[in-house]
């Protein structure tokens, strides 16, 4: 199995990040923040147009039809840039979950306006001991809950506290039934492993950038007559973040590798941990070695910081993904028994 990209998927990054570069997405991040979705809405239709949001899905709905990998290499450089809104669900989970469907009117109701960046979409997963919750509804024209083996067309009902000012959170209740059954439970566990692994692009892609601002910093920042960067500690510290960060790497190149494989769930909670984890060492560096300037709203180190913090767990929470790879490990262990003893 490979797991380093192609001179190809390597152009198409370097051609994401220019693009999120020149789209002053900091600004967008605060406008978003503050309930102004304009600037952010105006680089979502550039991403778009350079094929971004049309990644996984398919060609007879407008999309590109690509591979899971490309959509990894898109995910890094949006988290890179802390891009808004809800483009794990626009780009990954719901076209994953909508072509899944046996019945696809739905595919070909909304995905060609993704693909082109006319639309947006957001979805809320039924949790029994909790609120359901979407990201962004009040921007997303194609709000949805999956609840079990039902999906609906979800009804907005409040807005929820986020520790990301930019990823603004809604309760979401359910409104008409669009499908319901079996079929329906397996596209929406597809839906929920797809959209993790781009989760899990996006908050290693923010670790990335945490890194490469606190390195910068690190350079800049004098103390005692020379830069802090030369100081054996702060050498340390930023050498353990980028171990941390390319160890987790290849977990996340395995897992959009295996998306068509049993063993899918397993590697894409195993990319989640590796890469949230990394993520938040990346984070916690970046506070100590900025200092005080590190807290301040106003300097944009802290749109990562606050993007990082909830990135982790936006897609299942750490023991929601150990328990995950505990069960498919242990599975793995039974039917090996079991074969053996008809050997």
């Amino acid at each position: 199995m490979r797991f380093a990209l192609s001179p190809e998927q390597l152009d198409f990054g370097t051609s994401v990040r220019k693009l999120l570069d020149a789209g002053r997405t900091p600004g967008a991040v605060r406008s978003w923040a503050t309930g102004d979705p304009r600037p952010g809405r105006a680089l979502i239709r550039q991403l778009a147009g350079a094929g971004v949001l049309g990644l996984a899905i398919e060609e007879e709905h407008g999309g590109v039809g690509a591979e899971p990998i490309d959509l990894v290499v898109a995910f890094v450089e949006l988290g890179r840039a802390a891009a808004p809104g809800p483009l794990v669900e626009t780009a990954a989970a719901i076209p994953a979950l909508l072509q899944a469907l046996p019945d696809k009117r739905l595919a070909a109701r909304w995905l060609p306006g993704f693909a082109e960046g006319a639309a947006m979409g957001t979805i809320a997963f039924a949790s029994p001991d909790q609120h359901s919750v979407a990201l962004d509804a009040d921007s997303a024209e194609v709000v949805l809950l999956a609840d079990g083996a039902q999906l609906y067309t979800g009804q907005r009902a409040g807005l929820v506290r986020s520790i990301d000012p930019a990823r603004r959170l809604f309760a979401v209740t359910a409104d008409e039934p669009i499908a319901e059954g079996d079929e329906v439970l397996d596209a929406i566990a597809v839906a929920f492993d797809t959209g993790a692994l781009a989760g899990a692009a996006q908050v290693l892609g923010a670790g990335r950038a945490l890194l490469d601002a606190t390195t910068g910093y690190a350079k800049q920042r004098k103390q005692f007559g020379k830069p802090i960067g030369e100081f054996q500690a702060v050498k340390q510290k930023l050498a353990d973040v980028l171990i941390a960060l390319d160890l987790a790497e290849p977990l996340l190149f395995r897992a959009a590798l295996t998306m068509d494989e049993p063993t899918r769930s397993r590697d894409v909670s195993a990319a989640v941990i590796a890469c949230g984890d990394a993520a938040y060492r990346a984070a916690r560096a970046a506070l100590q070695v900025h200092g005080a300037i590190g807290y301040t709203a106003e300097y944009d180190l802290s749109l990562w910081l606050s993007k990082v913090t909830a990135l982790r767990s936006a897609w299942g929470t750490t023991d929601l993904h150990r328990s995950r790879i505990a069960r498919a490990l242990r599975d793995e262990a039974v039917l090996a028994r079991q074969l053996r003893g008809t050997a």
